[in-house]
């Protein structure tokens, strides 16, 4: 498998040679030159995998340049049920007409350590065979920056800076992140908004001097590895789901699946996978009152919304008016041509404007893909609701996902929706919609007790910078 960029502007690389790189040269997204097919033959040869043995089978079509028996390695000790509080790794729970996949069974209490588990051993080994450094520069909008500070902190030759909104996360959030110790953890709260960070961090890591010379990396949804290892869970689902059907009648079972988005990468993920030939009907993509990537979906217009323009909601990690995976999506639609995709980006950049309206029938013809969003009554309507019919908490942004879930059920196709986070995370909305908060275990209530590690800048690229020159490991 080979790897190049959305814009045309990198030489064939395998995967070992792009992990680190996030953008690409040329601005760009990292793809892989072709998407590999599942037979069914082969998905039912996975069946009795467990989740780390079905992440290598997974992963392992992508992973060129990883030996398949280092591969298994890495996986192992990524998806250890220790580190997930038990085996399976990934349940599914019924919630009456749809099915809700946990992926909130990790460290931080949030999906996206179902990636970042995987990433920080996949960064250790590939830095330890190079001999080499790496100072990763992120931007988070709440889970992203935890997980990725749990799977990397400790870790030998790699450094952490993340840029966090000021005043944009929840409480729990900022303690998760804040409250680690770690010589290789530096967090940064901006004075901005969630796409003001993630603004930095493409202009620093632009800067192809600074970057080179500091060996910056990336770990946000743009790193292709992350993509990568979300595939597992998509397979996953659809593996457990359909063990209750007949086996002769498996190979046929459909499902969609709903997937709170903000970066689009979690269902970009989705899509790779439906590509690959996984029996997914629709993916429904569920925004909140930040519904750039809704409007998108429905209109084939994509308006993008300044810091000023975003909303501070009570699902505060889809806070997000530029998605940084769509261009990923684009690439697609315009048929992997990278001059298209550079005419239709810099008409982006000039106007603020991508106008594919001509296309959007195609998105859910031929990509499968819908939208909805949802608003904060909606939220508390879905987690009241399922906690009375189910006895079963869920935090806001998969009550997004439920939300709008239920408005795209279709007689005889089974809807999955993802799960986001753990309920305990957001305790102000749950309240609201339950009398009380999800009960906080006892380690978890010391996290917002203990002192908060975090320096505070304005939203400055030289700032930044200067903390990068100081702290970076070398």
């Amino acid at each position: 498998m080979k790897y190049r960029s959305t814009r045309g502007g990198l030489s064939p690389a395998l995967f070992t040679e792009i992990l680190i790189e996030g953008l690409a040269p040329d601005g760009g997204l990292v793809v892989p030159e072709e998407v590999p097919a599942v037979t069914a033959e082969e998905l039912a040869s996975w069946r009795d995998l467990d989740y780390a043995g079905l992440a290598t089978e997974v992963i392992g079509r992508y992973a060129s340049g990883i030996p398949a028996e280092e591969l298994a390695r890495i996986c192992r000790a990524a998806y250890d049920p220790a580190v997930f509080g038990g085996d399976p790794i990934v349940p599914l729970t019924a919630l009456g007409e749809v099915t809700l996949v946990g992926l909130s069974e990790g460290p931080t209490l949030a999906f996206k350590d179902m990636a970042m588990q995987f990433l920080g051993q996949l960064l250790e080994h590939e830095l330890t065979a190079r001999g080499t450094t790496l100072n990763i520069l992120g931007a988070t909008s709440g889970d992203t920056g935890s997980a990725a500070e749990y799977a990397l902190r400790g870790k030998h030759g790699v450094a952490v800076f993340m840029l966090s909104p000021q005043g944009r996360m929840s409480a729990f959030q900022r303690a998760q992140m804040y409250s680690l110790t770690d010589d290789n953890i530096h967090n940064i709260a901006v004075e901005g908004d969630f796409d003001d960070c993630q603004h930095l961090v493409k202009v620093i890591a632009g800067d192809t001097a600074f970057k080179r010379e500091h060996r910056l990396g990336a770990v946000n949804s743009i790193n292709f590895a992350r993509i990568a290892a979300q595939l597992v869970y998509y397979f996953w689902a659809w593996l457990r789901h359909s063990d209750a059907v007949a086996p002769e009648h498996r190979a046929a079972h459909r499902v969609s699946i709903t997937v709170p988005s903000g970066n689009f990468g979690n269902i970009f993920s989705g899509w790779l996978a439906r590509r690959m030939g996984l029996p997914i009907h629709r993916l429904v993509l569920a925004t909140n009152e930040n519904n750039v990537l809704d409007e998108f979906f429905r209109t084939g217009v994509y308006r993008p919304r300044t810091g000023e323009s975003t909303f501070a909601t009570s699902s505060p990690s889809m806070d997000i008016s530029r998605a940084s995976n769509l261009e990923r999506f684009v690439f697609e639609v315009v048929g992997r041509d990278p001059e298209a995709l550079r005419e239709r980006w810099s008409g982006l950049e000039r106007d603020g404007v991508l106008d594919l309206s001509a296309e959007q029938p195609r998105f859910a013809e031929e990509f499968g893909i819908v939208s909805g969003s949802s608003t904060h009554a909606d939220r508390v309507a879905t987690i009241r609701e399922i906690h009375r019919s189910n006895g079963v908490v869920v935090d806001p942004h998969t009550a997004d996902g439920l939300a709008v879930a239920a408005r795209h059920l279709e007689p005889g196709i089974p809807m999955l929706v993802l799960e986001t986070a753990k309920p305990q995370k957001f305790p102000e909305i749950v309240a609201e919609a339950i009398g009380e908060p999800a009960e906080l275990p006892e380690a978890l209530q010391a996290l917002l007790e203990a002192p908060q590690n975090v320096v505070e800048v304005a939203n400055d690229a030289v700032a930044v910078r200067n903390l990068i020159a100081r702290d970076a490991a070398h």
